[in-house]
């Protein structure tokens, strides 16, 4: 089921058919893995069940970032396509109407294309529109500088820094702080984006 979708790629819901493909080899790539704490151990075809399981017994909000390649394609969904990425909103608050937004692109080649901005100006959009959400907020490690700077991008302000509170790369790093409301992100605008189709 497709939820949104542009001219270059869509997202719908993460499946447990997901964990056959790429997806299992994500965290398993230091690269990938770089600047969260995924990647201190292996793997493991356990570990990708209990994910499942715990997301289809919670409100977690995850959709899989579906690249498609076919430019005479009628619709995304008669498309060849390939799973890049996961994006989420995590530990959803009704009583706050707050969520986390998580987000990773484990297909390295489509790095630095505007695949992460595009796809959370979508679930920014859902969360705001469709969700009734007041807040979205996410952390990352003062040495991710792309994630920093796609905070910026979607009008998330820098809310605080919390010290040494991660250790990367043999050193103790700090932790950056983003936050959104709904007022801020229709003030900003980030949720503009002609080209996007909803199929809610």
């Amino acid at each position: 089921m497709i939820i949104y979708e542009t001219d270059r790629f869509y997202v719908r819901p993460f499946v447990r058919e997901d964990l056959d493909g790429n997806y299992k080899l994500w965290w398993n790539d230091q690269e990938v893995t770089k600047y969260n704490s995924h990647g201190l151990f292996p793997y493991t075809k356990g570990q990708m069940e209990k994910f499942m399981a715990q997301l289809e017994s919670s409100d977690d909000l995850v959709w899989a970032v579906m690249a498609t390649h076919n430019p005479f394609a009628i619709s995304m969904a008669d498309d060849l396509s390939l799973h890049i990425g996961n994006i989420s909103l995590q530990n959803i608050n009704w009583l706050t109407r707050s969520a986390e937004f998580a987000v990773v692109i484990g297909e390295k080649e489509y790095w630095g294309k505007g695949y992460t901005t595009e796809a959370a100006q979508m679930i920014f959009s859902h969360a705001f529109q469709k969700l009734n959400l007041h807040r979205i907020w996410t952390g990352t490690a003062a040495t991710n500088l792309g994630m920093r700077k796609v905070a910026k991008k979607l009008g998330m302000t820098n809310e605080g820094v919390f010290i040494d509170a991660t250790f990367l790369d043999g050193k103790y790093v700090d932790i950056y702080e983003y936050g959104i409301t709904e007022k801020m992100w229709r003030e900003k605008k980030t949720h503009k984006n002609e080209k996007m189709i909803c199929y809610c």
